[in-house]
């Protein structure tokens, strides 16, 4: 297929994109290029006619822009955060997934965070069943970006799905930091994913969409392999998706 990142040229973008293109034809729509050789759309996912023309000709999106997340606990923001985050994880979400249905095209994946929840949890069951009171209002508006996807979903009969991710790494980092994670300031360690990993995430949830029609699901995605602190049964059932990084490296058995 060809895909449109949208926000592809950040930290996420540029460490799966070698990965997708090995797949899929991808098209990147960023404000700055990307840093590898595909197919660029300059312009802003909340600029109507930017979205238009980038997502002319594509199958599918996948969406991977952020504005400054934040710790998942702390609540205080600027005026400046509010703006930024209502902007991109709203309303440029909104006019991502309305301009794309006009175009005739009803698939795609939303990058959503595991800050859509209250961080210093020790344990995250299911999907659907811990609350989505993330504090900040970066964790705030992707909690409403996931409500407009399953807007759009039920109403424009959509197939779209979320991918709560946390620490994402590029394969360097992830080597540095798997035997010493970084610590959360209450003191428990963020669980990282790898690069790979992320990149096969976005594959199996692509393969995802493509079937059926009228539904929007989110899930779990993380490094925590052994799942001590978050349940990601539901990828692994619906999406054939688990970490493998630390197994396929031989950083653990």
């Amino acid at each position: 297929m060809k895909i449109l990142l949208v926000g592809g040229a950040g930290h996420v973008g540029t460490a799966v994109i070698p990965y997708l293109q090995k797949r899929h034809t991808l098209r990147v729509m960023d404000l700055v290029e990307p840093r590898h050789d595909v197919e660029f759309a300059r312009g802003s996912i909340d600029d109507v006619d930017a979205l238009d023309t980038a997502l002319d000709g594509v199958d599918a999106f996948i969406t991977m822009v952020m504005k400054g997340g934040q710790d998942g606990v702390e609540r205080t923001h600027t005026i400046e955060q509010a703006q930024a985050n209502y902007a991109v994880n709203c309303t440029g979400l909104h006019l991502l997934l309305l301009t794309a249905f006009e175009r005739g095209i009803t698939r795609g994946v939303h990058t959503s965070t595991m800050s859509v929840h209250q961080r210093e949890r020790r344990y995250y069951s299911t999907e659907e069943d811990v609350p989505m009171d993330g504090p900040n209002v970066y964790g705030l508006t992707k909690r409403f970006s996931e409500e407009i996807c399953r807007y759009f979903a039920r109403e424009y009969d959509m197939s779209l799905a979320a991918l709560r991710i946390t620490g994402p790494r590029t394969r360097a980092q992830f080597l540095e930091q798997f035997k010493d994670p970084p610590r959360r300031p209450w003191g428990t360690p963020l669980y990282i994913t790898d690069e790979e990993d992320l990149a096969k995430a976005y594959l199996a949830a692509l393969d995802y969409v493509n079937k059926g029609h009228g539904r929007f699901d989110s899930f779990f995605i993380s490094g925590d392999a052994a799942h001590e602190e978050v349940n990601m049964s539901k990828a692994k059932m619906l999406l054939g998706w688990q970490p493998r990084a630390q197994i396929d490296l031989g950083l653990t058995e």
